[in-house]
């Protein structure tokens, strides 16, 4: 239930930044539904605001040294304000913030809360405790309640991608790969109960969102209690969200190959509305470093996977992640990677230099791989990446699309959409066409977008 400002309560002014992924995304909008009651309304200048939250990210090289950078400048905004009898709240949320939050207090003394990403729901009351002079606000430790419990109905995305939703599903992490923060900063893997997710949807599909995408750290290993009692699997879980009425697309990240099971390789192939566009993060091409990083699936396993989901699904495309000059990553390592992307064949691909985690296993291996052998590897594979890209997009020329327009081109009589694969698709259209899914006829495919053209006026 949403609560009103009380008549005549002032309207304060809210900035959030979000780095990182697409759950913290998800959580500042949250953040945000969560404070409206309070009197927050969102500004896009930190420098007006009341209450500024810097939602952070850990995953990769530098996060602090960004976040710190950006604390530099927003202190001085913050004593400006104070000169002028404007005070500033200061908060930072997310992994970084839960990773460093006694550091971060230290360093950062002017820094008014700090809380992780499974204590948000808590700000309300971290706000009361500011105002009550407590010092700096610090919320680090794993709340035995969900914080989904706690958070208010969601509300659709206001402006350009207001018809597309994200919905958390599952958080946190058990694989423990030997790189990531993910188990120390988001926690155990929970799952949310299936009844409390479909709500969510069905009110977001009220609200004008046809396309759906859970969230999750390990999405594919969504295990949560659905209404019959039982426990259920993703697969179960997405055929559910496409009897909604109004959802016409659903896609889910990110995955874990492991965890692929077969109902969820079956419902590719059955589920419509399901796009037949995948992000499945392999890593690296060689089963040494695989075992080193402790993924639990080998070059082959992967190969055997992707085969498996395009007999389901033939006309699937894949998206991978990638880290390079991972510790002890040899030249026939590397070359292995480069094997298996020329193997599979990507539409997309996003791929990484490996940057050590404070307090992860990798960061304590031998053999650090020299920055310059990194960067060296790094643009090689991007390199491959790119054709493969363009060569997918390029292939889609002569094809016809269902495209979700979601904003005004640039040009006069334009749109752009996004396809079934996640590509920007630029078309001539008309404004009623916003939020709607239209058949479009691919002209050409560039590294990054297609052209299209209306069937009505093609």
């Amino acid at each position: 239930m949403r609560h009103k400002p009380p008549a005549g309560a002032l309207t304060q002014k809210l900035h959030i930044k979000t780095y990182g992924c697409q759950m913290n995304a998800y959580d500042s909008a949250r953040m945000a539904e969560l404070l409206a009651p309070l009197g927050y309304g969102l500004t896009e200048d930190p420098g007006e605001a009341d209450l500024v939250i810097l939602n952070t990210c850990h995953i990769r090289e530098k996060a602090s040294e960004k976040l710190y950078s950006d604390l530099g400048r927003l202190h001085a905004r913050k004593r400006a304000r104070a000169a002028l009898g404007q005070p500033m709240t200061l908060a930072v949320g997310g992994c970084v913030a839960q990773a460093e939050g006694d550091e971060m207090r230290r360093r950062a003394p002017f820094v008014d809360m700090i809380f992780g990403p499974q204590s948000f729901h808590r700000l309300p009351e971290m706000i009361a405790k500011r105002a009550r002079g407590a010092g700096t606000v610090l919320e680090t430790d794993f709340p035995a309640e969900s914080k989904f419990d706690r958070l208010p109905e969601a509300r659709a995305r206001p402006g350009a991608g207001a018809h597309a939703g994200f919905v958390t599903v599952q958080e946190g992490c058990d694989k423990f790969c030997t790189f990531c923060v993910v188990p120390y900063t988001r926690g155990a893997e929970h799952s949310r109960a299936a009844n409390q997710i479909l709500a969510e949807v069905r009110s977001l599909a009220s609200q004008g969102v046809r396309e759906i995408t859970l969230l999750g750290q390990n999405v594919n290993n969504y295990r949560g209690v659905g209404p019959d009692g039982r426990g259920w699997t993703l697969a179960r879980l997405i055929r559910a969200v496409a009897d909604i009425a109004g959802v016409a697309r659903i896609r889910y990240v990110t995955s874990y190959p492991a965890d692929m099971t077969d109902d969820l390789i079956a419902a590719h192939g059955e589920i419509p509305a399901l796009m037949p566009f995948l992000h499945l993060p392999v890593q690296s091409g060689s089963d040494r470093v695989l075992a080193a990083m402790s993924r639990r699936h080998r070059a082959d396993d992967y190969r055997r996977l992707v085969d498996r989901l395009r007999a389901a699904r033939p006309d699937l495309a894949l998206a991978s992640d990638f880290i390079v000059g991972f510790p002890g990553e040899s030249d026939a390592d590397f070359a292995a990677t480069r094997a298996l992307v020329r193997d599979i064949g990507f539409a997309s691909a996003y791929s990484f230099k490996y940057s050590a985690r404070p307090g992860t296993p990798a960061a304590a291996l031998p053999d650090q791989t020299p920055e310059a052998v990194k960067s060296e590897r790094l643009a090689a594979l991007q390199q491959l990446i790119v054709a493969q890209q363009r060569a997918f997009n390029e292939r889609c020329a002569g094809r016809t699309f269902p495209v979700l327009f979601e904003r005004e081109g640039k040009r006069p009589g334009q749109l752009v959409g996004r396809s079934p694969y996640m590509q920007a698709v630029y078309a001539p259209a008309p404004k009623s066409l916003l939020g709607q899914i239209a058949e479009i006829r691919i002209m050409a495919g560039y590294d990054n977008s297609l052209a299209g053209e209306s069937m009505a006026t093609a």
